[in-house]
Protein backbone atom coordinates (compact mmCIF):
# COMPACT_ATOMS: atom_id res chain seq x y z
CA UNK A 1 0.00 0.00 0.00
CA UNK A 2 0.84 3.40 -0.34
CA UNK A 3 0.95 4.55 2.96
CA UNK A 4 3.60 1.39 4.09
CA UNK A 5 6.07 3.11 1.38
CA UNK A 6 6.33 6.41 4.15
CA UNK A 7 9.50 6.49 6.19
CA UNK A 8 7.49 9.22 8.24
CA UNK A 9 4.82 9.65 9.91
CA UNK A 10 2.89 12.40 11.27
CA UNK A 11 2.36 12.91 15.08
CA UNK A 12 -1.22 12.52 15.77
CA UNK A 13 -1.59 15.43 18.34
CA UNK A 14 0.41 17.45 16.38
CA UNK A 15 -1.47 16.85 13.31
CA UNK A 16 -4.82 17.81 15.19
CA UNK A 17 -3.78 20.78 16.66
CA UNK A 18 -2.63 21.92 13.12
CA UNK A 19 -5.82 21.27 11.54
CA UNK A 20 -7.84 23.14 14.57
CA UNK A 21 -6.12 25.61 13.63
CA UNK A 22 -6.26 25.94 9.86
CA UNK A 23 -10.14 25.22 10.13
CA UNK A 24 -11.13 27.87 12.43
CA UNK A 25 -13.92 29.22 11.79
CA UNK A 26 -15.32 26.79 9.65
CA UNK A 27 -19.44 25.95 9.76
CA UNK A 28 -19.17 23.10 8.39
CA UNK A 29 -16.60 20.79 10.05
CA UNK A 30 -17.57 17.78 11.71
CA UNK A 31 -15.46 15.90 14.93
CA UNK A 32 -16.99 12.40 15.79
CA UNK A 33 -15.00 11.13 18.95
CA UNK A 34 -15.82 7.23 19.18
CA UNK A 35 -15.17 5.57 22.42
CA UNK A 36 -15.55 1.68 22.91
CA UNK A 37 -14.47 0.64 26.59
CA UNK A 38 -11.05 1.59 26.20
CA UNK A 39 -10.44 2.11 22.60
CA UNK A 40 -10.70 5.42 21.16
CA UNK A 41 -10.56 7.07 17.91
CA UNK A 42 -11.30 10.54 16.49
CA UNK A 43 -12.88 11.59 13.05
CA UNK A 44 -12.22 14.93 11.70
CA UNK A 45 -14.31 16.05 8.11
CA UNK A 46 -16.23 18.14 6.31
CA UNK A 47 -19.89 17.31 6.22
CA UNK A 48 -20.40 19.20 2.77
CA UNK A 49 -17.26 16.95 1.05
CA UNK A 50 -18.16 13.93 2.70
CA UNK A 51 -20.97 10.87 1.88
CA UNK A 52 -22.97 10.35 5.43
CA UNK A 53 -23.70 7.17 4.37
CA UNK A 54 -19.87 5.56 4.04
CA UNK A 55 -18.97 7.31 7.28
CA UNK A 56 -21.60 6.06 9.16
CA UNK A 57 -21.46 2.03 7.55
CA UNK A 58 -17.36 2.53 7.09
CA UNK A 59 -16.25 4.19 10.13
CA UNK A 60 -18.78 4.60 12.92
CA UNK A 61 -20.24 1.46 12.76
CA UNK A 62 -17.30 -0.90 11.52
CA UNK A 63 -15.32 0.63 15.00
CA UNK A 64 -17.79 -0.48 17.33
CA UNK A 65 -18.67 -4.06 15.46
CA UNK A 66 -14.79 -4.54 15.30
CA UNK A 67 -14.51 -4.61 18.91
CA UNK A 68 -10.38 -4.19 18.27
CA UNK A 69 -8.63 -0.99 17.38
CA UNK A 70 -5.90 -3.01 16.16
CA UNK A 71 -8.64 -4.78 13.75
CA UNK A 72 -10.42 -1.44 12.59
CA UNK A 73 -6.86 -0.08 11.25
CA UNK A 74 -6.40 -3.07 9.32
CA UNK A 75 -9.76 -2.52 8.20
CA UNK A 76 -9.77 0.60 7.08
CA UNK A 77 -6.02 0.38 5.52
CA UNK A 78 -7.73 -2.31 3.30
CA UNK A 79 -9.49 0.24 1.36
CA UNK A 80 -7.24 1.08 -2.25
CA UNK A 81 -7.62 4.65 -1.72
CA UNK A 82 -6.56 5.09 2.03
CA UNK A 83 -3.53 6.77 2.41
CA UNK A 84 -1.35 7.87 5.53
CA UNK A 85 -0.20 10.95 4.57
CA UNK A 86 3.78 12.75 5.52
CA UNK A 87 2.83 15.79 5.80
CA UNK A 88 0.53 18.29 7.00
CA UNK A 89 -0.19 20.09 3.41
CA UNK A 90 -1.13 16.54 2.11
CA UNK A 91 -3.80 15.96 5.04
CA UNK A 92 -5.40 19.39 4.28
CA UNK A 93 -5.45 18.70 0.91
CA UNK A 94 -7.03 15.32 1.12
CA UNK A 95 -9.64 16.86 3.13
CA UNK A 96 -10.42 19.20 0.84
CA UNK A 97 -11.11 16.54 -1.79
CA UNK A 98 -13.48 14.75 0.46
CA UNK A 99 -11.21 12.59 2.97
CA UNK A 100 -12.40 11.42 6.13
CA UNK A 101 -9.19 11.97 8.76
CA UNK A 102 -9.14 9.49 11.50
CA UNK A 103 -6.87 9.72 14.54
CA UNK A 104 -6.12 6.02 15.96
CA UNK A 105 -3.48 6.09 18.63
CA UNK A 106 -0.88 7.98 17.33
CA UNK A 107 -1.72 7.14 13.31
CA UNK A 108 -3.40 9.78 11.21
CA UNK A 109 -5.31 7.88 7.92
CA UNK A 110 -7.00 9.54 5.79
CA UNK A 111 -10.00 7.85 4.09
CA UNK A 112 -11.66 8.82 1.23
CA UNK A 113 -15.68 9.24 1.68
CA UNK A 114 -16.20 12.10 -1.08
CA UNK A 115 -19.83 13.33 -1.58
CA UNK A 116 -20.77 13.55 -4.98
CA UNK A 117 -24.59 14.90 -5.58
CA UNK A 118 -24.45 14.48 -9.63
CA UNK A 119 -27.91 13.10 -9.74
CA UNK A 120 -29.28 16.36 -7.89
CA UNK A 121 -27.56 19.48 -10.01
CA UNK A 122 -29.93 21.06 -12.75
CA UNK A 123 -28.57 23.30 -15.86
CA UNK A 124 -28.72 27.11 -15.24
CA UNK A 125 -31.34 28.39 -16.47
CA UNK A 126 -31.49 32.27 -16.01
CA UNK A 127 -27.47 32.75 -16.75
CA UNK A 128 -26.87 30.55 -19.83
CA UNK A 129 -23.06 30.21 -20.93
CA UNK A 130 -21.92 28.90 -24.35
CA UNK A 131 -18.84 27.62 -23.01
CA UNK A 132 -18.05 26.47 -19.43
CA UNK A 133 -19.96 24.53 -16.83
CA UNK A 134 -23.69 24.79 -16.65
CA UNK A 135 -24.65 23.40 -13.38
CA UNK A 136 -26.40 25.34 -10.70
CA UNK A 137 -27.10 25.71 -7.55
CA UNK A 138 -30.31 23.78 -5.61
CA UNK A 139 -32.74 24.37 -3.19
CA UNK A 140 -30.63 21.87 -0.65
CA UNK A 141 -27.64 24.68 1.20
CA UNK A 142 -25.88 21.58 1.90
CA UNK A 143 -25.46 20.71 -1.89
CA UNK A 144 -24.75 24.19 -2.46
CA UNK A 145 -22.33 24.19 0.18
CA UNK A 146 -19.93 20.95 -1.74
CA UNK A 147 -21.13 22.22 -5.35
CA UNK A 148 -18.67 25.03 -3.77
CA UNK A 149 -15.82 23.06 -1.71
CA UNK A 150 -15.31 20.82 -4.54
CA UNK A 151 -14.32 24.18 -7.08
CA UNK A 152 -12.42 26.32 -4.24
CA UNK A 153 -10.30 23.34 -2.14
CA UNK A 154 -8.44 25.77 0.44
CA UNK A 155 -8.55 25.65 4.28
CA UNK A 156 -8.87 29.48 3.91
CA UNK A 157 -12.72 29.22 2.80
CA UNK A 158 -14.69 29.74 5.69
CA UNK A 159 -18.02 29.08 6.46
CA UNK A 160 -20.60 30.45 9.29
CA UNK A 161 -23.32 29.31 9.90
CA UNK A 162 -26.59 31.80 10.96
CA UNK A 163 -30.03 31.47 11.20
CA UNK A 164 -32.85 33.63 10.13
CA UNK A 165 -36.69 34.29 10.24
CA UNK A 166 -38.45 34.14 13.70
CA UNK A 167 -40.63 31.75 12.41
CA UNK A 168 -39.36 29.45 9.39
CA UNK A 169 -35.94 29.13 10.89
CA UNK A 170 -33.93 29.92 7.65
CA UNK A 171 -30.20 28.53 7.75
CA UNK A 172 -27.85 30.19 6.22
CA UNK A 173 -24.04 29.99 5.69
CA UNK A 174 -21.65 33.20 4.92
CA UNK A 175 -18.48 32.27 2.84
CA UNK A 176 -15.80 34.13 2.35
CA UNK A 177 -11.53 33.13 1.81
CA UNK A 178 -10.41 34.88 4.78
CA UNK A 179 -6.94 36.12 3.51
CA UNK A 180 -9.11 38.39 1.03
CA UNK A 181 -12.46 39.52 2.71
CA UNK A 182 -12.77 42.66 4.08
CA UNK A 183 -13.67 42.55 7.75
CA UNK A 184 -15.67 45.71 7.97
CA UNK A 185 -17.93 43.91 5.21
CA UNK A 186 -18.30 41.12 6.97
CA UNK A 187 -18.99 42.86 10.23
CA UNK A 188 -21.81 44.60 8.55
CA UNK A 189 -22.93 41.84 7.09
CA UNK A 190 -23.33 39.85 10.28
CA UNK A 191 -25.08 43.33 11.68
CA UNK A 192 -27.49 43.54 8.49
CA UNK A 193 -28.63 40.03 9.51
CA UNK A 194 -28.93 40.01 13.16
CA UNK A 195 -31.03 43.42 12.59
CA UNK A 196 -33.45 41.06 10.41
CA UNK A 197 -36.80 40.52 11.68
CA UNK A 198 -38.43 39.13 8.95
CA UNK A 199 -41.05 35.98 10.89
CA UNK A 200 -40.71 34.47 7.16
CA UNK A 201 -37.85 33.78 4.82
CA UNK A 202 -38.00 31.61 2.09
CA UNK A 203 -35.74 33.39 -0.72
CA UNK A 204 -32.21 35.01 -1.46
CA UNK A 205 -34.33 37.76 -2.82
CA UNK A 206 -35.72 38.51 0.42
CA UNK A 207 -32.58 38.73 2.46
CA UNK A 208 -31.69 40.97 -0.02
CA UNK A 209 -34.07 43.41 0.07
CA UNK A 210 -33.76 43.47 3.35
CA UNK A 211 -30.06 44.08 3.69
CA UNK A 212 -29.57 46.57 1.03
CA UNK A 213 -29.22 50.17 1.60
CA UNK A 214 -30.98 52.40 1.16
CA UNK A 215 -33.98 50.23 0.63
CA UNK A 216 -35.61 52.71 -2.16
CA UNK A 217 -33.54 52.17 -4.84
CA UNK A 218 -33.50 51.87 -8.56
CA UNK A 219 -30.10 49.38 -9.44
CA UNK A 220 -29.28 46.44 -6.85
CA UNK A 221 -25.95 46.75 -4.63
CA UNK A 222 -26.18 43.14 -4.01
CA UNK A 223 -25.84 40.38 -6.47
CA UNK A 224 -27.71 37.25 -6.97
CA UNK A 225 -26.70 34.33 -8.77
CA UNK A 226 -27.69 30.65 -9.48
CA UNK A 227 -24.41 29.48 -10.95
CA UNK A 228 -21.57 28.27 -8.21
CA UNK A 229 -18.74 29.05 -10.82
CA UNK A 230 -19.40 32.76 -10.70
CA UNK A 231 -19.91 32.68 -6.80
CA UNK A 232 -16.29 30.66 -6.68
CA UNK A 233 -15.05 33.46 -8.95
CA UNK A 234 -16.27 36.53 -6.64
CA UNK A 235 -15.14 34.47 -3.48
CA UNK A 236 -11.32 34.64 -5.26
CA UNK A 237 -11.92 38.35 -5.69
CA UNK A 238 -12.72 38.95 -1.93
CA UNK A 239 -16.69 38.98 -2.04
CA UNK A 240 -18.18 37.24 0.35
CA UNK A 241 -20.74 34.92 -0.44
CA UNK A 242 -24.28 33.90 1.59
CA UNK A 243 -25.95 31.05 0.90
CA UNK A 244 -29.86 29.88 1.75
CA UNK A 245 -31.75 27.19 2.46
CA UNK A 246 -34.37 26.90 0.22
CA UNK A 247 -33.75 28.97 -2.56
CA UNK A 248 -31.48 27.73 -5.74
CA UNK A 249 -29.82 31.32 -5.56
CA UNK A 250 -26.56 32.70 -3.77
CA UNK A 251 -25.98 36.16 -2.54
CA UNK A 252 -22.70 37.70 -3.28
CA UNK A 253 -21.59 41.08 -2.12
CA UNK A 254 -19.96 44.09 -2.38
CA UNK A 255 -21.73 44.74 -6.08
CA UNK A 256 -20.41 46.81 -8.29
CA UNK A 257 -22.37 48.51 -11.13
CA UNK A 258 -19.69 46.64 -13.66
CA UNK A 259 -20.49 43.63 -12.17
CA UNK A 260 -24.00 43.75 -13.64
CA UNK A 261 -22.45 43.31 -17.07
CA UNK A 262 -19.94 40.56 -16.55
CA UNK A 263 -21.26 36.95 -17.94
CA UNK A 264 -19.02 34.38 -17.26
CA UNK A 265 -18.20 33.58 -20.87
CA UNK A 266 -16.13 36.74 -20.90
CA UNK A 267 -13.47 34.62 -18.81
CA UNK A 268 -13.97 31.80 -20.74
CA UNK A 269 -13.40 33.70 -24.50
CA UNK A 270 -10.00 35.31 -25.46
CA UNK A 271 -9.46 39.00 -23.70
CA UNK A 272 -10.24 40.84 -26.76
CA UNK A 273 -13.67 39.37 -27.26
CA UNK A 274 -14.27 39.20 -24.16
CA UNK A 275 -13.72 43.21 -23.88
CA UNK A 276 -16.07 43.30 -27.04
CA UNK A 277 -18.58 41.35 -25.49
CA UNK A 278 -18.30 43.60 -22.25
CA UNK A 279 -18.90 46.58 -24.85
CA UNK A 280 -21.90 45.37 -26.60
CA UNK A 281 -23.45 45.50 -23.40
CA UNK A 282 -22.39 49.13 -22.29
CA UNK A 283 -23.78 50.15 -25.52
CA UNK A 284 -27.17 48.29 -25.30
CA UNK A 285 -27.24 49.42 -21.65
CA UNK A 286 -27.53 53.18 -23.23
CA UNK A 287 -29.67 52.34 -26.20
CA UNK A 288 -32.55 50.69 -24.04
CA UNK A 289 -32.02 53.91 -21.79
CA UNK A 290 -32.09 56.86 -24.37
CA UNK A 291 -33.37 55.97 -27.30
CA UNK A 292 -37.20 56.45 -26.71
CA UNK A 293 -36.49 59.36 -24.73
CA UNK A 294 -34.27 60.99 -27.93
CA UNK A 295 -37.06 59.87 -30.10
CA UNK A 296 -39.77 62.02 -28.30
CA UNK A 297 -36.85 64.42 -28.18
CA UNK A 298 -36.00 64.61 -31.63
CA UNK A 299 -39.53 64.44 -32.37
CA UNK A 300 -41.03 67.13 -30.78
CA UNK A 301 -38.61 69.36 -29.76
CA UNK A 302 -35.05 69.11 -31.23
CA UNK A 303 -35.74 68.26 -34.93
CA UNK A 304 -33.27 70.25 -36.16
CA UNK A 305 -30.66 68.38 -34.49
CA UNK A 306 -31.13 65.58 -37.41
CA UNK A 307 -30.43 65.39 -41.13
CA UNK A 308 -33.23 66.65 -42.95
CA UNK A 309 -33.99 63.07 -44.76
CA UNK A 310 -34.28 61.55 -40.99
CA UNK A 311 -36.43 64.24 -40.19
CA UNK A 312 -38.67 63.79 -43.08
CA UNK A 313 -38.65 60.44 -42.66
CA UNK A 314 -40.13 60.65 -38.95
CA UNK A 315 -42.67 63.37 -39.94
CA UNK A 316 -43.95 61.18 -42.49
CA UNK A 317 -44.05 57.84 -40.24
CA UNK A 318 -45.70 59.95 -38.08
CA UNK A 319 -48.45 61.95 -40.30
CA UNK A 320 -51.46 59.37 -39.88
CA UNK A 321 -50.28 59.27 -35.42
CA UNK A 322 -53.12 61.66 -33.60
CA UNK A 323 -51.27 62.36 -30.39
CA UNK A 324 -47.94 63.15 -29.92
CA UNK A 325 -44.85 61.24 -29.79
CA UNK A 326 -44.85 61.06 -25.54
CA UNK A 327 -48.27 58.84 -25.80
CA UNK A 328 -47.24 56.80 -29.13
CA UNK A 329 -43.88 56.03 -27.12
CA UNK A 330 -45.65 54.53 -23.48
CA UNK A 331 -48.43 53.20 -25.60
CA UNK A 332 -45.87 50.74 -27.12
CA UNK A 333 -43.89 50.42 -23.94
CA UNK A 334 -46.12 49.39 -21.66
CA UNK A 335 -47.51 46.84 -24.74
CA UNK A 336 -44.45 45.70 -24.66
CA UNK A 337 -44.25 45.14 -20.42
CA UNK A 338 -47.57 43.47 -20.75
CA UNK A 339 -46.00 40.66 -23.36
CA UNK A 340 -43.04 40.14 -21.06
CA UNK A 341 -44.81 39.91 -17.90
CA UNK A 342 -47.26 37.61 -19.46
CA UNK A 343 -44.31 35.20 -21.23
CA UNK A 344 -42.97 34.80 -17.53
CA UNK A 345 -46.48 34.17 -16.19
CA UNK A 346 -47.80 31.90 -18.52
CA UNK A 347 -46.79 28.47 -18.49
CA UNK A 348 -44.05 28.05 -20.39
CA UNK A 349 -45.68 25.50 -23.05
CA UNK A 350 -47.96 28.40 -24.46
CA UNK A 351 -45.92 31.31 -23.21
CA UNK A 352 -43.82 31.77 -26.04
CA UNK A 353 -46.15 31.36 -28.67
CA UNK A 354 -48.77 33.42 -26.90
CA UNK A 355 -46.34 36.22 -26.50
CA UNK A 356 -44.62 36.11 -30.49
CA UNK A 357 -48.14 35.84 -31.51
CA UNK A 358 -49.58 38.81 -29.81
CA UNK A 359 -46.45 41.01 -30.85
CA UNK A 360 -46.91 40.22 -34.61
CA UNK A 361 -50.69 41.16 -34.38
CA UNK A 362 -50.26 44.15 -31.98
CA UNK A 363 -47.64 45.35 -33.79
CA UNK A 364 -49.04 44.93 -37.49
CA UNK A 365 -52.72 45.91 -35.97
CA UNK A 366 -51.46 49.00 -34.36
CA UNK A 367 -49.47 50.26 -37.59
CA UNK A 368 -52.10 49.48 -40.20
CA UNK A 369 -54.65 51.56 -38.35
CA UNK A 370 -52.58 54.74 -37.87
CA UNK A 371 -52.06 54.35 -33.62
CA UNK A 372 -48.44 54.08 -33.99
CA UNK A 373 -45.74 54.68 -36.89
CA UNK A 374 -43.24 52.45 -37.94
CA UNK A 375 -40.32 53.89 -36.80
CA UNK A 376 -42.03 53.10 -33.70
CA UNK A 377 -42.19 49.42 -34.20
CA UNK A 378 -38.37 49.59 -35.04
CA UNK A 379 -37.54 51.31 -31.78
CA UNK A 380 -39.48 49.48 -29.19
CA UNK A 381 -38.06 45.96 -30.80
CA UNK A 382 -34.39 47.62 -29.90
CA UNK A 383 -35.34 48.65 -26.72
CA UNK A 384 -36.59 45.57 -26.02
CA UNK A 385 -33.67 43.11 -27.40
CA UNK A 386 -31.56 45.40 -25.83
CA UNK A 387 -32.51 45.43 -22.46
CA UNK A 388 -32.49 41.39 -22.50
CA UNK A 389 -28.78 41.75 -23.58
CA UNK A 390 -27.87 42.44 -20.07
CA UNK A 391 -26.38 39.05 -18.14
CA UNK A 392 -28.07 39.72 -14.80
CA UNK A 393 -31.52 40.20 -14.25
CA UNK A 394 -32.07 42.15 -11.53
CA UNK A 395 -29.77 45.00 -13.56
CA UNK A 396 -32.13 44.45 -16.16
CA UNK A 397 -35.30 45.07 -14.13
CA UNK A 398 -33.51 48.50 -13.02
CA UNK A 399 -33.16 49.43 -16.62
CA UNK A 400 -36.47 48.98 -17.45
CA UNK A 401 -37.92 51.29 -14.86
CA UNK A 402 -35.07 53.81 -15.67
CA UNK A 403 -36.22 54.61 -19.44
CA UNK A 404 -39.47 55.74 -18.34
CA UNK A 405 -37.88 58.68 -16.34
CA UNK A 406 -35.89 59.73 -19.20
CA UNK A 407 -39.01 59.69 -21.42
CA UNK A 408 -40.52 62.34 -18.74
CA UNK A 409 -37.60 64.49 -18.66
CA UNK A 410 -37.74 64.29 -22.41
CA UNK A 411 -41.29 65.07 -22.42
CA UNK A 412 -40.88 68.27 -20.37
CA UNK A 413 -37.55 69.44 -21.29
CA UNK A 414 -36.51 67.87 -24.62
CA UNK A 415 -32.80 67.11 -25.00
CA UNK A 416 -31.35 69.41 -22.38
CA UNK A 417 -34.06 67.46 -20.18
CA UNK A 418 -31.74 64.11 -20.85
CA UNK A 419 -28.88 65.48 -20.17
CA UNK A 420 -29.32 66.53 -16.98
CA UNK A 421 -30.98 63.12 -16.23
CA UNK A 422 -27.59 61.38 -17.48
CA UNK A 423 -25.14 63.52 -15.03
CA UNK A 424 -28.18 63.05 -12.37
CA UNK A 425 -27.97 59.49 -12.81
CA UNK A 426 -24.04 59.53 -12.70
CA UNK A 427 -23.99 61.48 -9.84
CA UNK A 428 -26.85 59.42 -7.96
CA UNK A 429 -24.61 55.92 -9.15
CA UNK A 430 -21.48 57.47 -7.69
CA UNK A 431 -23.31 58.04 -4.14
CA UNK A 432 -24.48 54.62 -3.99
CA UNK A 433 -22.18 51.93 -1.89
CA UNK A 434 -22.52 48.42 -1.16
CA UNK A 435 -21.11 47.47 2.07
CA UNK A 436 -19.42 50.91 2.42
CA UNK A 437 -17.72 50.11 -0.88
CA UNK A 438 -18.02 52.70 -3.75
CA UNK A 439 -20.43 51.56 -6.67
CA UNK A 440 -19.36 52.79 -9.35
CA UNK A 441 -15.74 51.43 -9.17
CA UNK A 442 -15.49 50.57 -13.23
CA UNK A 443 -12.65 48.88 -13.45
CA UNK A 444 -11.76 46.35 -10.58
CA UNK A 445 -8.39 44.95 -10.69
CA UNK A 446 -9.36 41.73 -10.43
CA UNK A 447 -6.27 39.95 -10.17
CA UNK A 448 -5.13 41.64 -7.27
CA UNK A 449 -4.86 39.49 -3.26
CA UNK A 450 -5.94 42.27 -1.62
CA UNK A 451 -9.62 42.28 -0.61
CA UNK A 452 -10.19 45.91 -0.19
CA UNK A 453 -9.41 45.69 -4.21
CA UNK A 454 -12.28 43.32 -4.98
CA UNK A 455 -14.35 43.99 -3.30
CA UNK A 456 -15.63 47.35 -4.48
Amino acid sequence: MSSETHKTHLNASHAKQWLQKQLHKVGDIEERELKNQEDHALLLYFKSMCDPVVVNEDLINRFYELNSLKIYEEFIRSFPSTIEPAEESELMRNMLRGCVVVFIQDRVLLFDAVLINAGDIQPASTENVIQGPDDSFTENIEVNLNLIRHRYQTANLKSEFMTVGKISQTRIIILYDVTKADESVLEELRKRLSELKSDIVQSASEIERHTMHPQLRLFPTLMLTERPDRTVMNISQGKVAVLVDSTGYAILLPAIFNDFFTAMDDKIQLPPIGWFLKGIRYIALFVTVLMPSLYVAFTSYNPEILKMQITLLIAGSRATVPYPSFFEVIFMLLAMEFLTEASVRLPKAIGQTACVVGGLILGTAATEAGLVSNIMIILVAAVAVTNFVIPINMMSSGIRVTKYIFILLATFFGLVGIVLGVVATIMYLTSLRSFGKPYLKMFAVEWSNKGDQQSG
